[in-house]
């Protein structure tokens, strides 16, 4: 925040690039509101292929029979269905 007052910021931009980001970024949020109430605090989320996706929610995905190409390498995507049609 001192380096924002110090160059008469008004905004300070932050990415957010996954939800467990949120809760640390909040509170970093709300300390530079009481240490500079004057300087807004804005987040931002990225695309898509900039974020976080974990790997059980993609195997849900594909043993529900869902699009997982967009999520994963090709020789990922052959093994799930490989193992997928065995079961």
């Amino acid at each position: 925040m001192e380096f924002a007052r110090q160059r008469d910021l008004a905004v300070i931009v932050r990415g957010l690039r996954a939800v467990s980001d949120f809760e640390f970024e909040f509170q970093l949020a709300n300390m530079g509101r009481h240490l500079q109430p004057d300087i807004e605090t804005v987040f931002m989320v990225p695309k898509e292929k900039f974020t976080f996706i974990s790997s059980t929610l993609v195997r849900e995905i594909a043993t529900l029979g869902g699009e997982i190409s967009a999520f994963v390498h090709p020789l990922v995507e052959a093994a799930f269905k490989q193992r997928l049609s065995r079961n």
